[in-house]
């Protein structure tokens, strides 16, 4: 007889390795390792797994080669996004594409504003409390994506002080929940864009999209000299 309990721990483990690789990735075994709390032994069998599902694919891992096994970073495919969407996006591209067909694009623009704005106003409380670091707000909205199924993540990038970088704090949501409809749909994207900017307090660049085809959707948040990227 197969024990229920271990098959519900088996799936909810499963879970946990494509939230990391969606948030991380692309994420070496060593680095799932850490994040999991499991052994080398299961993460690797979770992981081929999970290949073999079609939920993630390997890439080569950036850094010197080692002897032994080839080291590989995995990401998600389109199919592990979709395993991790709660949304019903059959159901929301058919509604916005009637929208639009009787609204037209202004209908679908003033869709997506309205969207945004529910995010929006969710989440500005939490930030308002981080003050006006911007750094400190952007790890605010981290927490707050998180919250929202974003798996998202922030890191500094540039060189404070330096006169031909610039520096600031790139922010990663290696999930959407609406990524397949915004592929159709990109005032999705742009919304939340324009939505992050007025979170922030600063304008924000989006660099690449889950929508487009990247591996994660990264947006470039700019400090002021006087601030410190956090982390």
């Amino acid at each position: 007889m197969v024990n229920p309990d271990v098959h519900t721990d088996e799936s909810r483990t499963r879970d946990r390795v494509l939230r990391v690789v969606s948030q991380e990735g692309p994420v070496g075994i060593t680095t799932l390792v850490e994040r999991l709390g499991l052994t080398e032994t299961a993460v690797r069998r979770h992981v081929d797994n999970l290949h073999v599902a079609g939920l993630v694919e390997p890439r080569d891992a950036a850094g010197p080669r080692r002897r032994g096994r080839p080291a590989k970073a995995w990401t998600l495919t389109d199919a592990g996004h979709r395993a991790l969407s709660s949304d019903y996006d059959d159901l929301a591209g058919e509604a916005l594409r009637f929208l639009r067909r009787t609204g037209g694009e202004s209908a679908v623009q003033a869709f997506a504003e309205e969207r945004v704005a529910g995010l929006e106003h969710r989440i500005a409380a939490t930030l308002d409390d981080a003050g006006h670091d911007t750094a400190r707000r952007t790890d605010a909205l981290v927490t707050a994506l998180n919250a929202e199924g974003y798996a998202a993540s922030a890191r500094p990038v540039g060189t404070p002080g330096a006169a031909t970088a610039l520096t600031g704090v790139q922010l990663c949501q290696g999930h959407c929940p609406v990524q397949h409809v915004a592929s159709e749909f990109p005032e999705l994207c742009e919304a939340e864009t324009e939505a992050f900017s007025r979170l922030l307090g600063v304008h924000v660049q989006r660099l690449a999209t889950l929508a487009h085809g990247d591996h994660v959707c990264t947006t470039f948040v700019p400090t002021p000299t006087t601030e410190r990227p956090s982390r």
